[in-house]
């Protein structure tokens, strides 16, 4: 069966249809406000540009007509007409019913009209349009290809990003917790070999039979489990490139119907972020492009009369930075217009006259500002670089733009990311593991300790000929313990690690390397303090959260200087005692990532534990210093695992602090009563007053 090439269409289109229904509504209700009509014409404008993509220029007709009639009210006080709100409900009515027959046979489809335009190359699932250089307007369509085959596909990626992950988010938390509970099982069976061994005769070998049986099971069961995270944890991100097809085409378009040559270069493609961001800067960058080819990208004949080439340039390079990633469009064209937004900004305001070119910018990009000569079916609005803020504002980023006159314009969408996925180098540093972004990693070395030269507090070692800092990362991550080996003669060879950034090059001492592996970071938690060297969490196979460090955090700390007061490599360092680690024991994986995350970097060793079971199995083996409780847990629950602690002659005296979101004054009491020093309420978490109770506790 062939594709239905109107699938996502139908769901935009009804959904920006409905926006537009109760927004008219709202307008006759009461005075347009600024912000009201601004959403309404980005809604409209999206409409109109996706409709093109299916070439369903009725559809596309009636949003621009809704265009028209919005746009005189832009900073106007009065309400819409009754005859305006008539007009524009029938036009939504109309645009309703066309909606309805898309896809039907052609014998009971109005008839189409072959578009005067063709697509855009892409729809945009956000809104709006978004331009770069040149003046701040929309960019012109591309003529009729009579197909929409190519588009068509493009719209089914572009639309793909918007599908709800909730069932990918709900499978992934439960592998992680599954992994967790599968962890514990080799204890198990070593404890079920430990049984056969004080027994003889048949009853032994069965049990031994049945131990390696069992061990065998529970190992295949946990490779089983990685690998479907693994899978898991990359479906639920979208490779940027999944951006590039459409905006080729789109370029490709813009620069036919003017007769324009233009280059368009990608990069950045592999970087797999969360659908919904893509989705979100989509609708944006497919304007930016357009705009760039529009109006920046000269006509030949100009471009050859001031020395540059007859084709012109445009680029799209995503980055990524720690837990943000940039989208940044950058043309060798014309640049912005920078006296035309002057003169169309002043309006009899002197003060305009006066204001510098970062001044005229950000004017451009507070939206609303259009040197168009005419308003056009697709331009001269200037809608579109308010999309683009408004895009960047609601992900919680930043957007910019920089010009050069004769040179070219740059717009940039920097956005945070709650997901992120890379390969990553893991290395072992002071006990902790930690993932760095292998793409920013240059080399792995092993010195002796007397390549290392230090001047004072700093250091430097030889890469490549030239002398760049050298920080040993345990004074970075661990930096309030001593390194646990005993003296260490001067020859000792150190694993050093070199990361570039855009800051420079820097060279990073740890214990050893663990190799690389797939990584999905995640953004720290609200509450987690954080160096800057540290850009996010990761899980382990178990579960556990592992610190993703940050390469351009490492190099600056090493370029200013930090860091590097540690013990180095070669130094004398006596062995010292090290306090126990603090248990943390919840069944909620977002709970334990989160206090793990606080303790460790208030400087505390951390274990973990998804059970009351789990943690006196671990307390029986390790030695801790604290547990922290939660209440509600399958099986034994806080109290009860208290109780069996205060119970234990060798567990007794190790203090327990529940956490937990029963707050009640029957439940602190009963904590009171099984032996728990606090009660914390998770409605009224203070991390400070938290470790400092520890810290008491601790010593």
């Amino acid at each position: 069966m062939a594709a239905d090439p109107y699938r996502y269409f139908r769901i935009e289109a009804a959904e920006l249809t409905e926006q537009l229904g109760q927004g008219v509504l709202e307008l006759e209700r009461s005075p347009p406000d600024g912000d009201t009509v601004a959403r309404l014409l980005r809604a409209a404008h999206t409409l109109k540009g996706a409709a093109r993509v299916v070439q369903e220029i009725e559809i596309a007709e009636r949003a621009h007509t809704i265009e028209e009639v919005l746009a005189g009210h832009r900073g106007s006080d009065g309400p819409l007409t009754g005859e305006q709100v008539a007009r524009l409900l029938g036009l939504l009515d109309a645009t309703t019913d066309r909606i309805a027959t898309l896809g039907q046979p052609a014998q009971t489809q109005p008839a189409r009209t072959q578009p005067a335009v063709g697509p855009a190359a892409g729809r945009a699932p956000t809104t709006g349009s978004a331009p770069t250089a040149g003046p701040t307007q929309d960019a012109a369509p591309a003529p009729a290809t009579g197909s929409a085959g190519p588009d068509t596909m493009a719209l089914e990626a572009a639309s793909g990003w918007r599908a709800d992950s909730g069932d990918v988010e709900a499978l992934l938390e439960t592998v992680v917790e599954t992994c967790a509970q599968v962890a514990s099982l080799p204890r198990a069976v070593a404890s079920l070999a430990e049984t056969s061994r004080d027994l003889s005769g048949a009853a032994a070998n069965d049990l031994v039979v049945l131990g390696r049986h069992l061990g065998q099971t529970v190992e295949r069961t946990e490779r089983g489990l990685r690998q479907i995270r693994s899978s898991a944890e990359r479906l639920r991100l979208v490779p940027a490139g999944a951006l590039f097809p459409a905006l080729r085409r789109a370029v490709r378009d813009v620069a036919s119907v003017q007769g324009k040559r233009v280059d368009f270069v990608c990069s950045g493609g592999e970087i797999r972020v969360d659908p919904y961001v893509l989705s979100a800067v989509y609708g944006a960058m497919l304007h930016v492009v357009r705009n760039a080819v529009a109006h920046g990208i000269e006509p030949e004949p100009r471009r050859t009369a001031a020395g540059k080439p007859a084709a012109g340039a445009v680029s799209l390079a995503v980055t990524r930075r720690g837990s943000r990633v940039r989208f940044s469009c950058r043309d060798d064209g014309r640049g912005f217009d920078l006296d035309a937004v002057r003169r169309v900004a002043q309006r009899g305001a002197t003060e305009i006259q006066d204001a510098d070119r970062d001044d005229l910018l950000a004017l451009v990009l507070s939206g609303g500002i259009t040197t168009s000569g005419a308003v056009t079916e697709v331009s001269g609005r200037g809608v579109g670089l308010d999309v683009a803020r408004d895009v960047a504002e609601r992900l919680g980023g930043t957007i910019a733009a920089r010009t050069e006159t004769g040179l070219g314009a740059t717009v940039e969408i920097e956005v945070p990311l709650s997901l992120v996925s890379f390969d990553g180098l893991l290395v072992v540093v002071a006990g902790v593991t930690a993932a760095i972004p292998l793409e920013s990693v240059r080399h792995c070395l092993r010195l002796e300790s007397t390549a290392i030269a230090r001047t004072g507090m700093d250091a430097t070692v030889n890469h490549e000929g030239r002398a760049v800092p050298f920080v040993p990362l345990a004074s970075v991550l661990a930096p309030a313990e001593t390194t646990p080996t005993a003296v260490r003669g001067p020859e000792r060879a150190v694993t050093v690690v070199v990361v570039a950034a855009d800051e420079g090059t820097a060279a990073f001492g740890v214990d050893r390397l663990l190799g690389t592996e797939p990584v999905v970071m995640r953004s720290l938690p609200d509450l987690a303090p954080a160096a800057e060297v540290v850009g996010g969490l990761c899980v382990d196979a178990d579960g556990d959260p592992r610190v993703v460090l940050d390469p351009h955090g490492l190099v600056r700390l090493a370029r200013r200087g930090g860091g590097s007061t540690g013990p180095f490599p070669g130094d004398e360092a006596p062995v010292q005692g090290r306090r126990g680690p603090i248990l943390v024991i919840d069944d909620s994986l977002t709970t334990r990532m989160l206090e793990r995350s606080i303790l460790e970097s208030a400087g505390h060793d951390v274990d973990v534990a998804c059970s009351g079971e789990e943690a006196l199995d671990k307390a029986r083996t390790q030695r801790y210093s604290v547990f922290l409780v939660d209440i509600e847990m399958p099986g034994m629950d806080g109290f009860m695992f208290i109780e069996r602690v205060r119970a234990d002659p060798e567990l007794r005296d190790i203090p327990s602090i529940l956490i937990s979101s029963r707050a009640s004054d029957e439940d602190r009491q009963r904590g009171i009563r099984a032996g728990a020093r606090m009660h914390v309420a998770k409605g009224e978490f203070d991390q400070n007053r938290l470790l400092r109770a520890i810290d008491e506790l601790v010593r």
